[in-house]
């Protein structure tokens, strides 16, 4: 059973093989920002590339003097990990110390921009063991090409773990959230059933008053 349970970590980890790459564009005065659910004590590597689109040449400007990008990390519970001015071209690197949803926001430093011109923001972000340089550490361990890759499927199958674990908290504290508003409905349900069962008893006493004030009964 362990060697079944083991081979199906990993097969998860070699399909969970991925990055998420993309690039985006920014005008001036903009601020973009995106969301990414990390597991507690996991390392993020965010690598970009900015460019600055001249409308005069119908391109994109070589050289960009002045122009660099600010980046804000915040974790879940909307402190700060991250915040610093970086150039065009760099790489980012945090770890997370709270499982959650991360927020990354960038934004120019300048406003100096030519008139109708963007940015292009290239976005290439490494979570878990996607964030670790392979090729360096078999370099500094010296590993064998069969112990590097054992390696790399030991470390996803840890990251799996992790995941997992984040996933049940998620599932935990969704079932908290369920079970709360469920008991609330409920109660809100017993309210409401006995402020119409004393309005209708206070209608039936008013009644009986007004029908024996007219010596109807």
């Amino acid at each position: 059973m362990e060697l079944i349970k083991l081979s199906s970590l990993l097969v998860i980890a070699l399909l969970a093989d991925c990055a998420s790459a993309l690039y985006f564009h920014i005008a001036e005065g903009e601020r973009k920002c995106f969301i990414e659910e990390i597991p507690d004590d996991t390392t993020v590597i965010v690598n970009y590339k900015v460019e600055l689109y001249d409308p005069k040449s119908g391109g994109f400007m070589q050289t960009t003097p002045g122009i660099g990008m600010h980046v804000e990390v915040r974790d879940p519970n909307d402190r700060i990990l991250l915040s610093r001015v970086y150039s065009l071209e760099g790489m980012i690197s945090f770890t997370s110390s709270t499982p959650g949803e991360h927020v990354i926001c960038m934004y120019s430093n300048s406003t100096s921009w030519f008139s109708g011109s963007q940015l292009r923001v290239h976005l290439d972000i490494q979570v878990g063991e996607h964030a670790v340089d392979y090729a360096n550490v078999a370099q500094k361990e010296k590993l064998t090409e069969l112990q590097l890759r054992i390696r790399q499927l030991l470390d996803q199958v840890h990251q799996i773990t992790k995941e997992q674990a984040y996933q049940r908290q998620r599932e935990e504290r969704f079932r908290q959230t369920s079970e709360s508003t469920n008991q609330r409905v409920l109660w809100w349900s017993l309210l409401q059933t006995g402020v119409l069962v004393i309005i209708g008893y206070w209608q039936m006493r008013h009644l009986k008053s007004f029908f024996e004030a007219k010596k109807l009964v």
